[in-house]
């Protein structure tokens, strides 16, 4: 079919798919590693799935078997549930979710079901808030590094542009509000209207928890500028070890007057990382603007959560002795698995990020660049992904200014895979190694012939004789 038979949208290469990030799992899908089929096989470590808990889930289900048999007292509810259900979504559902949300925070913050609008996973939530909060060309500032996906969910279908606000790892990549402020005048010398700013926070993809000074300072920020704050707390149930989360819920009661900025703010939540369901696409939105929360509940009609899965959550979330069991046990196991991942990098000689949170290291690898440039960095990428069989998640594809990082993901696979990829890492530094000490001798010796060579030249025979 020709081109021009079809839709811009369907033909511009907007959607970002080209990137590292997602060739890097085309290129696992091929090749993927398994223990006995292809123990040769590339190991996935750039998906950020956790799979860390999934027994405390099944265990909950075999004591609760009425719920995934779609019963109620006994009584089966398939037809209640098999049936149109409004988009606003399942009461019941949202004020266990709203339940969960409060518990994670430490019960510090209250959420109200009926500011709540369900979505068919973050994705989903996040492209919903650009829909309501910016138009076409108009965009949004984004500390980076960022999550890869962005480029695809707020910018692909609605036209809106990210302006990047640039963080420095000689703070540890924490967003200062001089860099904020440079972003804005970025974009207003290009004569683009920002419309907000949005975070993650736990940060995809550095693995640590935004400060409360941060927090504060964005608040201000987009108080001064009459603009939108959106916090992506998607990873705030991840939170394993010191400084504690502080969600955005939180932070905004301790700034004066905050009741005046209080429709400017939003939060999108999934339990696709806190309780490992990505496939079930569980989303949320949470609103205080009435507008906002009624734009997107009517646009939620186009990415419903299932009355299944609703059903069935709503009874999970809804035990609070499962629902604190699994919080405590998940964070423990977090902690467990990024201490092995920390340690497997440091006997490679590779030091990260301090991570507090999330499925993912930020792993600093500048010292086995080539050359300290984006080439340099996507060609170590090429490295680890063919030669080693290892997909991480290159900085560049999350628009780190600084060549030579990654994000290593270490919660979606056993204990096993995870040392199996810490073990080839290491072989390959150490060959690395070899070779350039190998390169090193040769170059000396080349060195020293020529100083040799040089001696017994008829022209310096001669200037010795002057």
């Amino acid at each position: 079919m020709k081109q021009s038979q079809l839709s811009t949208k369907a033909t511009c290469n907007s959607h970002g798919q080209d990137s590292s990030y997602f060739l890097g799992w085309e290129e696992y899908e091929k090749n993927p590693y398994d223990e006995i089929r292809n123990p040769e096989g590339i190991i996935q470590m750039g998906l950020a799935e956790n799979q860390l808990s999934f027994d405390i889930i099944e265990e909950w289900l075999k004591e609760n078997p009425d719920v995934a048999l779609f019963k109620r007292d006994n009584v089966s509810v398939f037809r209640e549930l098999a049936l149109f259900q409004d988009y606003h979504g399942m009461p019941a559902f949202k004020e266990s979710l709203a339940e969960f949300m409060s518990l994670i925070r430490g019960n510090k913050v209250r959420f109200d079901p009926n500011k709540l609008v369900l979505t068919a996973g973050a994705t989903s939530a996040n492209e919903t808030l650009m829909f309501c909060l910016a138009d076409p060309r108009e965009a949004f500032l984004l500390p980076t590094p960022y999550y890869p996906g962005f480029d695809r969910d707020l910018k692909w279908r609605t036209g809106v542009e990210i302006i990047p606000i640039h963080c420095s790892s000689s703070n540890g990549f924490q967003i200062t509000e001089t860099a904020v402020e440079d972003a804005y005048k970025r974009a207003q010398k290009r004569n683009v209207k920002v419309k907000g700013v949005l975070i993650t926070n736990p940060s995809n993809p550095l693995g640590t928890t935004v400060s409360r000074s941060e927090l504060h300072m964005l608040l201000r920020f987009v108080a001064a500028k009459g603009i939108h704050l959106i916090s992506d707390e998607i990873y705030s149930g991840t939170v394993f070890d010191s400084p504690a989360f502080v969600s955005i819920s939180e932070a905004i009661t301790e700034i004066e007057n905050y009741n005046k900025i209080l429709d400017q703010v939003h939060i999108v939540y999934s339990l696709s990382k806190d309780l490992g369901l990505p496939g079930f696409r569980i989303g949320a939105i949470y609103s205080c603007n009435e507008t906002v929360v009624a734009a997107a509940t009517k646009m939620s009609s186009f990415g419903l959560v299932s009355s299944q899965t609703q059903h069935l959550l709503a009874a999970m979330l809804s035990d609070e002795k499962f629902t604190k069991k699994y919080i405590s046990e998940n964070h423990k196991r977090l902690k467990e698995r990024y201490d092995m991942l920390v340690s497997g990098l440091g006997d490679a000689g590779i030091q990260c990020l301090d991570s507090n949170a999330a499925l993912f290291c930020w792993v600093d690898m500048r010292h086995l660049l080539s050359s300290k440039t984006k080439e340099g960095e996507i060609k170590l990428w090429k490295k680890i992904l063919y030669e080693v069989g290892l997909n991480v998640s290159p900085g560049s594809s999350c628009h780190c200014t600084e060549p030579g990082w990654f994000r290593v993901c270490f919660a979606n696979m056993s204990q096993e895979t995870l040392e199996l990829a810490m073990y080839r890492l290491k072989a390959f530094v150490d060959s690395s190694k070899q070779s350039k000490v190998c390169c090193k001798s040769v170059r000396e010796s080349m060195k020293s012939l020529s100083k040799w060579v040089f001696r017994l030249s008829p022209s310096h025979c001669d200037e010795s004789n002057r």
